[in-house]
């Protein structure tokens, strides 16, 4: 199990799309891509998720954390290696984790929290809630936006992660996020 849910080497630049359920993630990711001609990793949870609420109308509990873990691993292990420059990631273990806190009364796998600690990125977008709550199948909380928001930023602190913070329009969002990955590319050569 700990094999899948390593992070392989690659030398592109890793960038994640980090935040509460709603805050343009998926939107900015799709976007990032497309500017860089580059491929995004989608959140995997959406997938596994949707298919258990549309097949048992169950939402998630405890036990799917690692299988969507490893989910998400496989794909941003295959896609990296569809790209030399950018990979832009929808989500991350980091992400499973503070959701698996927040929803399970502080508790995550300890291989789960392993990887979530170990696997590494060179920039977090920490999305802000300015962007208005859509409703769907699996999103649950839109009144404690603020609380998760706050988790989110907690964990990218305590865990010494480099990030930005993303608010307003999506326009302004995509040109601060372009700012810093091309800083990091500038460097990175």
């Amino acid at each position: 199990m700990e094999e899948k849910l390593k992070q392989h080497p690659t030398n592109c630049i890793k960038v994640v799309l980090f935040g509460p359920e709603s805050t343009g993630k998926t939107t900015l990711s799709k976007q990032l891509a497309r500017h860089y001609n580059s491929v995004w990793v989608p959140e995997y949870a959406r997938e596994y998720l949707q298919n258990k609420w549309n097949e048992e109308r169950k939402t998630c509990e405890p036990e799917d954390l690692l299988p969507i873990a490893v989910g998400q691993m496989a794909l941003e292990n295959k896609l990296a290696t569809k790209t030399n420059s950018v990979l832009i990631c929808d989500t991350d273990l980091l992400e499973t984790k503070v959701y698996s806190e927040a929803y399970y009364s502080g508790d995550c796998d300890p291989l789960l929290e392993k990887y979530a600690l170990k696997n590494t990125y060179h920039i977090y977008f920490l999305t802000y809630i300015d962007i208005p709550w859509e409703k769907d199948d699996l999103r649950d909380k839109p009144n404690e936006r603020e609380r998760m928001f706050k988790a989110f930023e907690n964990a990218l602190k305590k865990y010494n992660r480099p990030y930005v913070l993303l608010k307003g329009s999506k326009t302004e969002r995509l040109q601060i996020a372009v700012n810093h990955i091309d800083e990091l590319l500038k460097n990175n050569v």
